[in-house]
């Protein structure tokens, strides 16, 4: 794995089995105490579990890109109508300063602990390439991210998936009729949000122009066979969960002539687009997003 990362120690020296672990973690299988008693068990070069820890755990700090005062792009905060979730959501609008003409939109989704600060970055990343982005919190009826992700983590199991689901919808819907927006669609999202973006092209199929989700399991198998619209999927090659459900997925894809192209990224972590911990791959995540970019622009212009 290329990683430029947040780390002194480079990333070949973290042996496989602590991104494991960390996948585990981060995705609830394991708490905290655990995954930090089997980092415990790893003798590497003397490094200590917290040199290790840290080197794993993200690190906001570095996740910025473009910042929030970047003169080109203009950021609030949105509530929208969520009557079948929630009752209202919120999330992170980021448009191009001076929009002259109609422009896509593009919805982001957060991984499973609510909007932190590198999928704000995300969004700002799309606006300063001349897309109006709109990134929800599924926190937000709980008082939105807390600035922790074990914190976030739990709060987001609390909520039933149902209603998070239909915030989404509702979020895909509010940000479709965007003023400025050209009528025209696009999800992106990383492992939960890769889910969600799978998710609102098989859910939601007349709001969706083009989904490209990272990482992401499908929808479930009553409602895959609803895609219609253009994907665009990214996997990492060590990512062994989500990688199991993608031959049913694609079988269905295949079946229903959906227009669609999948790429798995050679010796990569769940996450490697995630700048923010060692995970991070900056060759695969480069390449993944110029794709990403070069699809949303073919596919909502």
């Amino acid at each position: 794995m290329r990683s430029e990362g947040k780390s002194a120690i480079p990333t070949n020296q973290i042996p496989q089995q602590a991104f494991d672990w960390y996948d585990e973690y981060a995705h609830g299988d394991i708490d905290r105490r655990t995954f930090l008693q089997r980092l415990g068990t790893l003798a590497i070069a003397g490094l200590t579990v917290n040199t290790l820890a840290a080197a794993l755990l993200p690190d906001y700090a570095l996740a910025e890109q473009v910042s929030f005062n970047d003169p080109s792009i203009q950021a609030t905060y949105q509530t929208f109508p969520s009557p079948q979730g929630h009752g209202e959501g919120r999330g992170y609008l980021v448009t191009p300063r001076d929009i002259k003409h109609p422009v896509p939109v593009v919805l982001v989704v957060h991984e499973n602990r609510g909007l932190n600060p590198y999928i704000e970055d995300v969004a700002r990343r799309l606006a300063k390439l001349g897309f109006i982005a709109f990134a929800p919190d599924a926190l937000y009826p709980l008082g939105g991210y807390p600035g922790n992700d074990d914190q976030g983590r739990a709060m987001q199991r609390s909520l039933s998936r149902d209603k998070i689901e239909q915030d989404f919808i509702a979020a895909a819907q509010f940000l479709r009729t965007h003023a400025n927006g050209n009528g025209k669609l696009g999800v992106v999202g990383f492992c939960f949000g890769g889910y969600i973006s799978n998710y609102l092209a098989a859910a939601a199929p007349t709001l969706v122009d083009a989904a490209a989700p990272y990482y992401g399991t499908p929808a479930d198998a009553s409602l895959v066979s609803n895609v219609k619209a253009p994907l665009l999927l990214t996997f990492a090659e060590k990512d062994d969960r989500v990688n199991a459900s993608w031959p049913a997925y694609e079988q269905v894809l295949r079946q229903n002539k959906v227009n669609y192209t999948a790429h798995t990224y050679a010796d990569t972590n769940h996450g490697f687009h995630n700048d923010s911990t060692s995970r991070y791959d900056a060759d695969a995540a480069e390449l993944a997003w110029s794709r990403t970019i070069d699809f949303f622009n073919m596919q909502l212009n």
